[in-house]
């Protein structure tokens, strides 16, 4: 995400040299690189100009203290000003109502019925809602059964009238659908067309008119540049709609959207699609995301992300087993799991300060505990519960058996051990810990 665009602005910032005030001569070269990498990375040349022009104006004449250099004063302003220029707040999401109702828009392909599971998933899983998805697309014929499969997939219920082609009319019967079982948001998934056209405009108008929705999100890939900017553009000439998503984020996007929609259809941007899994949904945070953009990572957003996973109990139980240095590999293969659960493991990683640029060139899928969890798979409950009982013999048979080599698992072992060992201490105490800590050194 932004990886082109990250490493151009830190190139740029390392033509400030010295210490002292900055002015206009030591600026330019660096403001003339940090427009030029805005563009590269698809971002509006208008949007791109009044931005360096704005950070100019708020960076020339200002004293360096003495700690800080003008390169580090120059990232400081220009975090505040990719901030501001991709909303400054984050936005507000209304889902007050009985029910609720969330109308989706966009062409074809932007991940309009995807997002529609994402959201159903993340407002059922985080706000304790009960969603409807409703498919409202009555001309794509897999439409209707890829919103059923994601209901399946998520467990949320799915309307749909299989052989109507009234969309206006099955929006409003889901709603009167919602109000009979219950449900307290309805989503309401439309049909997307390869271009904008007078048809497909007048029919999404006609729905958001018959039933007044809390919300209408104008879906958009990302992938597409400024072509999603222009695309929103006219879509909210139209349908004036209450916020973006951006989709495909994680893919070899350079960036230009995010930076740019909010200044030309100031409209903001409310969530963000990071990948093909139902979990890969973040709500939009301006700041955060100019974090990410310089480099600095985006901690919040892991400890958020952790925090979802956290069981009290779970975790009560789980220290008390530590404590007693009987923490076993049921235990760890749980912990991997739940982790699992946080996301991407790349994305993960690089929300970590300073590891983004170090893992850049660096593979991480998501199968990289595969392995791991053969080897533990291949125990027997005993042996999971006891790792000591697992000797050269039980050794080889788990290798066999998951597919890997002796070497492997003994690594397993040792890193296992190595973990337990040091689990143990820091539930100890500070005083145990701190003896630990040159063992592990």
């Amino acid at each position: 995400m932004f990886d082109n665009l990250s490493e151009r602005l830190e190139r740029s910032f390392k033509l400030l040299k010295g210490e002292g005030t900055i002015t206009e001569i030591n600026v330019a070269e660096t403001l003339k690189d940090v427009r030029r990498a805005l563009l590269d990375a698809d971002v509006n040349y208008k949007v791109a100009k009044k931005f360096t022009d704005t950070v100019k104006e708020k960076a020339l004449g200002q004293d360096v203290l003495t700690a800080v250099k003008p390169s580090q004063l120059m990232v400081k302003i220009v975090h505040d000003e990719l901030t501001q220029l991709m909303g400054g707040e984050t936005a507000d999401f209304d889902v007050q109502g009985k029910p609720a109702v969330i109308l989706m828009s966009g062409l074809q392909g932007s991940g309009k019925t995807t997002f529609s599971g994402k959201l159903a998933k993340l407002l059922k899983t985080k706000k304790h809602k009960s969603p409807l998805l409703v498919a409202c697309d009555v001309y794509r014929p897999a439409a209707i059964d890829q919103l059923k499969v994601l209901g399946e997939q998520i467990n949320v219920p799915v309307y749909a009238e299989p052989d109507s082609k009234d969309p206006v009319k099955i929006a409003q019967n889901a709603i009167q659908e919602a109000k009979a079982k219950g449900n307290d948001i309805v989503i309401i998934d439309t049909a997307g067309r390869l271009a904008i056209d007078e048809q497909m405009m007048n029919e999404i108008e006609s729905i958001k008119k018959a039933i007044n929705p809390n919300e209408v999100l104008f879906v958009v890939d990302s992938m597409t540049g400024q072509d999603a900017v222009n695309t929103a553009k006219e879509f909210n000439e139209r349908l004036n709609f209450d916020g973006v998503v951006l989709t495909k984020l994680d893919g070899d996007t350079r960036g230009g959207a995010a930076l740019s929609i909010r200044t030309v259809v100031n409209k903001p941007i409310k969530f963000v699609g990071t990948g093909e899994k139902l979990e890969a949904i973040d709500q939009f945070h301006p700041s955060r995301m100019a974090d990410r953009i310089l480099g600095m990572g985006d901690i919040v957003s892991l400890v958020e992300r952790a925090q979802e996973q956290y069981d009290e109990d779970e975790a009560k139980k789980l220290q008390k087993k530590i404590q007693k240095n009987q923490f076993d590999f049921n235990d760890f293969l749980s912990q991997i799991h739940q982790i699992k659960k946080m996301g991407n493991l790349k994305e993960l990683a690089a929300m970590i300060p300073g590891v983004g640029k170090a893992i850049k060139d660096i593979d991480i899928d998501d199968n990289a505990f595969k392995s791991i969890e053969a080897i533990i798979f291949s125990m027997t409950p005993a042996e999971r519960t006891d790792p000591a009982l697992i000797n050269g013999t039980r050794r080889k048979r788990i290798a066999d058996g998951s597919g890997t080599t002796i070497q492997e698992v003994n690594r397993l072992l040792k890193q296992f051990d190595q973990t337990r060992k040091m689990m143990k201490m820091v539930t100890g105490g500070p005083s145990k810990f701190a003896r630990f800590m040159p063992k592990m050194k």
